[in-house]
């Protein structure tokens, strides 16, 4: 016959094994009931004065082993009581219980495990006290020692749990931190590929869509061939549009991908470059007015005005496409006031009904510079997009 031995337990699993038996509902009632019959044996068993003597005795015996059972609702008190019946057991009648001891290390365990540092000093005075008597002796000294070495334990358990608290709390906090960064860096990545590459998408999708009618002795292959471009510039604007959703909503953030050339961010003195492309892409007429002396901004503000009037041209571009187009420029003491008009139809909104990533785009961006900005169909027809951007004190 085969003898199957048991597998070793863990530290860990020790460790759980006594947090179960520690934290039993019903282990403060049976250990002070174990420990209230061995000190009732004790005091039977030693010899005195049935008279005047075991009454005494048996009330601290009682005193000094049964409140250990209300330990978790009384603390305090379980404490007191079991503190004052294990010191007058050797003042009055000079006996020991040795049974109580138990029971007050439990009870000053606690006591440094839940209470404050200055109640748990406290109760090493009466200790103290009884140590610094002439009837002490050696085992006042033992008591003090097993009674500060019971509270010092508690509240180092009390530091490791506090400790174990605050670094879990950090690591949250940690957490949450890096997920709202990524969240804001994935909104802004959102918001610069819908400026840029969008941009150019629609560019190319009406070039190609110009070129179709604009082009003498064009073939019909050449014609099908500009068709096919605008086709696939608008299937590619409804791919980025659905890759911009995924890139706002909150999920976990994909692997890094290769970085890409740096190039410096654009400007307000690139803003005429942006208006010649938008006039050379559409044929049409697009006008920059600029009003107020020209200050030096920061350059933060510089590429939100920047990407404000770019979205707004795409948009044009895409919603009116063929119509003229005014951008104003109104450089005041305070602010910049940018405004975008065109004769179009007065709308830019998909033909869902949904708001695009450009209008919410152009509203982040507005709102991080501390702006703001109204986009909607213009009073006198077309449609319309002003934006106020606050420059403060600036240098001209």
């Amino acid at each position: 016959m085969t003898r199957t031995w048991p597998t070793p337990s863990t530290p860990a699993q020790l460790r759980a094994q006594a947090h179960r038996i520690t934290t039993a509902r019903d282990l403060p009632l049976l250990t002070a009931t174990a420990l209230t019959l061995v000190a009732l044996g004790e005091i039977t068993g030693r010899g005195h004065d049935p008279a005047t003597q075991f009454p005494g005795l048996l009330a601290l015996a009682l005193g000094a082993t049964l409140p250990l059972a209300f330990v978790r609702a009384h603390l305090l008190l379980t404490a007191t009581t079991l503190t004052t019946a294990a010191l007058l057991a050797p003042v009055t009648y000079g006996q020991t219980l040795y049974a109580a001891l138990p029971a007050l290390a439990a009870a000053l365990y606690a006591v440094g495990r839940r209470s404050p540092g200055r109640t748990a000093v406290l109760f090493t005075i009466p200790f103290t006290a009884y140590a610094l008597t002439d009837d002490a002796g050696p085992y006042g000294v033992a008591l003090l020692a097993c009674a500060a070495a019971a509270i010092g334990a508690g509240n180092a358990r009390r530091a490791q749990a506090e400790a174990a608290r605050r670094t879990a709390a950090d690591w949250a906090y940690a957490d949450t931190a890096l997920a709202h960064a990524a969240l804001g860096e994935r909104a802004r990545i959102a918001r610069e590929l819908h400026d840029i590459v969008a941009h150019h998408i629609s560019t190319i999708s009406v070039q190609a869509e110009t070129a179709r009618f604009t082009t003498p002795g064009l073939s019909p292959e050449g014609a099908e061939r500009f068709l096919a471009i605008g086709d696939t510039a608008r299937l590619a604007l409804t791919e980025m549009r659905r890759l911009l959703g995924v890139l706002r909503e909150e999920a976990p953030a994909e692997a890094p991908a290769a970085p890409a050339p740096r190039t410096p961010q654009p400007g307000l003195d690139q803003l005429v470059t942006l208006v010649d492309e938008a006039r050379a892409a559409t044929g049409t007429a697009v006008r920059l007015i600029v009003r107020g002396r020209v200050p030096t901004l920061d350059p933060g503000l510089e590429l939100t005005a920047y990407r404000i009037v770019q979205e707004a041209l795409t948009n044009a571009r895409r919603h009116a496409p063929g119509v003229a187009v005014d951008v104003e420029l109104h450089y005041r003491e305070t602010e910049l006031a940018i405004r975008v008009r065109d004769c179009g139809p007065g709308t830019t909104a998909p033909s869902s009904g949904a708001p695009g990533h450009g209008l919410l785009g152009m509203r982040e961006r507005t709102a991080m510079a501390g702006g703001t900005l109204h986009a909607g169909p213009a009073p006198a027809g077309g449609f319309l997009v002003e934006a106020s951007l606050p420059t403060g004190s600036t240098t001209p």
